[in-house]
């Protein structure tokens, strides 16, 4: 998934994309990513991760806005799928998100012992694939750019 040319965004209310723009896509990403790293810290990492792979989710709707590509399906799940196949995308993102994939959820029968490290691992995970989303919506001039790297 890539994208370099200027997009003029129409919204749909009606539209299971459409009714967002990629702006706000991608807040609601990074809100679903600090609501997943709450879910963590709370020791619920059924949560955490369902919410990881949302946000990482919610940054690809956000791209697809941008390039439409009826390849990546309409769940975030379908999305992460499609960008692990997707020949254009950099490797360190497809290994993201084909560890998002592959992390098994945790049972609630189950205990499951885990790391802040791992924790750290889903959400860098989820970032990293929320950062690809972001990178192609700046180049399809989807995203403001002004002040960006600045601090207020």
């Amino acid at each position: 998934m890539n994208g370099s040319s200027e997009i003029t965004f129409e919204r749909d209310t009606g539209h299971w994309l459409r009714k967002f723009s990629p702006e706000e896509w991608i807040r609601a990403a990074m809100g679903e990513l600090h609501r997943a790293g709450k879910s963590y810290e709370a020791r619920d990492a059924r949560a955490g991760l369902a919410g990881a792979r949302r946000a990482a989710g919610m940054g690809l709707n956000a791209a697809l806005v941008c390039v439409p590509n009826d390849a990546y399906g309409r769940s975030y799940i379908d999305h992460l799928r499609a960008l692990v196949r997707d020949a254009a995308v950099p490797d360190l993102v497809k290994e993201r998100a084909a560890f998002l994939m592959t992390e098994p959820e945790p049972s609630k029968n189950v205990v499951v012992l885990l790391s802040k490290s791992h924790d750290t691992r889903v959400l860098d995970a989820a970032r990293d694939v929320l950062a690809h989303a972001y990178a192609i919506c700046v180049r399809c001039g989807a995203m403001p750019t002004k002040g960006l790297g600045e601090r207020p």
